[in-house]
């Protein structure tokens, strides 16, 4: 339902008037489809954790098959070990029941071997009894192996792949809102070309005598002399380097690969790995694997900031100074950025 609400109102946004006559209009139509994006980026990225959280599941629940493929093929032993089991007490059984047919207390010659035969007759027959009990329970016992493997493997599976379709919807309705934010931003830039030339002509006889002064419109440039991190601390020196040394590269979901994509989780574990440092691919395992820091006050670089519940929406790695650096979302590169306040837990990796 939210994805059709969200798709709806793009769609309200797209359908504006392509010839607006008001710069002011068009400029608000791009920032509301930016809006947009904005958001969907954000909500993707929580989706792409979550897909790693089933991937996760997913690779533990393989790791417990061979384990219970073990119980089920001992259980099969059990099962073919009653039988034999089972095939020997029915013989037995079978020969018993012959001697006893004969062994009638009238036509006995000797009654302590007739008692002996009825007592030999009773415990066989026990026998045969517990052999088809265990052979049952064998039997049983491996069936609830086998069903309970297979519920597990389906239910992970299906985790995971719903985990991926809702990344890729958010992935396309993305893509739909960015090829309407390039067609508001062309419909800017048509209008700003139009002011500027009307502007230019009014200007025109002025031009001249105006060339020395301000018109040069003032680019910005930018220096954050605090951006630099302090030494790290013991540990995680190897893993800010190997962070730091994937600025620019793209955020990918379930991207772990240097130098082609990142998703957060998967930045994270790239860059610790490089120090020597295991950690899962999806930042709710992240955070179970770290130890708990009281505040930001108390962190150290190299500490994990996670967001969402049990930290399963978003992770960044702590530079001090009040910095981090991430993969946040679509449409972004990792980079480095002063850390936003509204994380819910602080890690240390040890």
């Amino acid at each position: 339902m939210a994805l059709v609400a969200v798709l709806s109102s793009t769609a309200v946004i797209s359908a504006a008037p392509a010839g607006a006559t008001s710069l002011s209009q068009a400029q608000a139509q791009a920032s509301a489809i930016q809006n947009e994006l904005n958001a969907t980026a954000a909500k993707e990225s929580a989706l792409s954790q979550q897909y790693d959280g089933a991937k996760y599941h997913l690779s533990q629940v393989q790791a417990q098959e061979a384990q219970t493929q073990a119980q089920i093929d001992a259980t099969k032993l059990q099962v073919a070990a009653d039988k034999v089991s089972l095939k020997k007490a029915a013989v037995n059984a079978y020969i018993s029941n012959g001697t006893q047919a004969s062994s009638n207390p009238l036509f006995a010659s000797n009654e302590k071997s007739y008692q002996a035969t009825v007592e030999y007759g009773h415990i066989v027959n026990g026998t045969l009894d517990s052999a088809v009990s265990n052979l049952t329970n064998s039997e049983d016992q491996l069936n609830a192996q086998e069903a309970q493997l297979q519920s597990q493997q389906a239910e992970a599976q299906a985790a995971t792949q719903a985990a991926e379709a809702a990344v890729q919807q958010e992935a396309a309705l993305q893509a739909q809102q960015s090829a309407a934010l390039s067609q508001a931003k062309g419909e800017v830039a048509t209008l700003l070309n139009q002011q500027q030339a009307a502007q230019q002509a009014a200007q025109r006889a002025q031009a001249q005598a105006a060339a020395s002064g301000s018109s040069s419109g003032g680019s910005r440039s930018y220096s954050c002399g605090s951006c630099t991190p302090p030494p790290p601390s013991p540990g995680a020196a190897g893993a800010i380097a190997a962070a730091e040394s994937q600025i620019g590269v793209p955020y990918v979901w379930g991207g772990a690969t240097p130098g082609v994509g990142f998703d957060c989780s998967g930045l994270v574990m790239w860059a610790w790995g490089q120090a020597g440092v295991s950690l899962p691919h999806y930042s709710g395992a992240q955070q179970a694997d770290t130890v708990p820091v009281p505040s930001l006050a108390d962190a150290q670089p190299g500490d994990l900031l996670f967001w969402g519940p049990g930290g399963d929406e978003h992770v960044a790695m702590y530079l001090g100074g009040g910095s981090m650096i991430e993969a946040p979302q679509t449409g972004y590169t990792v980079h480095i950025t002063p850390v936003r306040m509204d994380f819910e837990y602080i890690g240390r990796v040890e």
